[in-house]
């Protein structure tokens, strides 16, 4: 099992940074988009943060080996890849049709789904405090969406079938989670992001249109780049901080993504807003949102916190 490394600070700022480049990504992502294709900018995320990662790999001579990976685990490459493709690609394709923060909101029913998932593949456990949590997360969606419930539940609108591609999205990102959690038995993450990473865009080549980024303008260009690095770094910095901090308050931390979009694209709407629109959203809206977070880090909390009671209990009786 691993243990960190107990820099919880130095895990804390990493965690952080994690949120805030996940927070701003779908902003730089919606510019992008008005000029290319959703697979086309998945492949170019994809191509660079893998090509990247083969580089430093070579030039490290830490390529991982595909004798380690033994017989079955070309299956579980194939999961993983087919996962992670199927996220990016319905995330952008959701994206098109939804504000960023909308979006980044929804997005955080793919740790759920995840948590889900493991209680019939890990058969992991399911506590009382993730259950209140995992309510808390529910009423929160159902306030952040009240002023379009109906047209939710009634109809196929534009905007519903954001939703519904964000939430597909999340489900199929939950077998790249399973597939990439069993890899790790065998590769390091820098290891295993590199072969998803190239497998996903060799998935992808064939439909893909690298001539569009010559119709990027110049500030498209670089908010391009910055999306290919960004899929780096964060995911860089997130196992980076998993090295330094419990898994579960890591979770709890990146909890807070989608506030950091959301203020983000205030701020954005505000220095910007030729490009940038403000979120129409209404006070219960925000409130729910805030639940949303309340409950996803009540979810990724609930088993340390109710561990450490336990344990206290214990020390008192003991002391008695």
């Amino acid at each position: 099992m691993h243990i960190s490394s107990g820099r919880w600070v130095y895990g804390l700022f990493l965690a952080l940074l994690t949120a805030l480049l996940w927070g701003i990504l779908p902003i730089k992502l919606k510019q992008v988009l008005l000029v290319m294709d959703p697979v086309t900018v998945t492949w170019f995320r994809l191509l660079v943060s893998g090509g990247c990662l083969f580089v430093y790999l070579t030039a490290t001579r830490r390529l991982p080996s595909r004798k380690a990976l033994g017989p079955r685990g070309g299956w579980l490459v194939a999961m993983a890849v087919l996962g992670l493709v199927g996220n990016y690609v319905l995330y952008l394709m959701g994206l098109n049709l939804l504000s960023p923060g909308t979006a980044q909101l929804v997005v955080q029913m793919g740790p759920i789904m995840l948590l889900i998932a493991s209680l019939f593949v890990f058969k992991e456990r399911f506590s009382l405090g993730q259950g209140i949590g995992l309510l808390v997360l529910l009423i929160g969606f159902g306030l952040f969406f009240n002023q379009r419930l109906s047209e939710l539940l009634t109809s196929l609108s534009d905007y519903t079938a954001g939703v519904l591609l964000i939430l597909a999205a999340s489900t199929v990102w939950t077998f790249y989670a399973l597939g990439q959690k069993q890899l790790l038995t065998v590769w390091n993450s820098l290891q295993v992001m590199m072969v998803i990473y190239l497998f996903c865009a060799l998935l992808l080549t064939p439909w893909v249109h690298p001539l569009e980024a010559l119709q990027l303008s110049p500030l498209q260009g670089w908010l391009l780049l910055a999306c290919c690095l960004n899929t780096l770094i964060a995911y860089g910095a997130f196992a980076e901080a998993l090295a330094h901090w419990e898994a579960s308050r890591v979770s709890a931390t990146l909890a807070i993504t989608p506030l950091v979009t959301f203020a983000a694209v205030a701020l954005a709407a505000w220095w910007w807003p030729d490009y940038v629109h403000a979120e129409q959203i209404n006070g219960l809206g925000y409130g729910g949102a805030v639940l949303v977070v309340v409950g996803s880090a009540l979810v990724a909390l609930a088993p340390s916190l109710i561990a450490g009671l336990k344990a206290r209990r214990m020390r008192a009786a003991i002391s008695r």
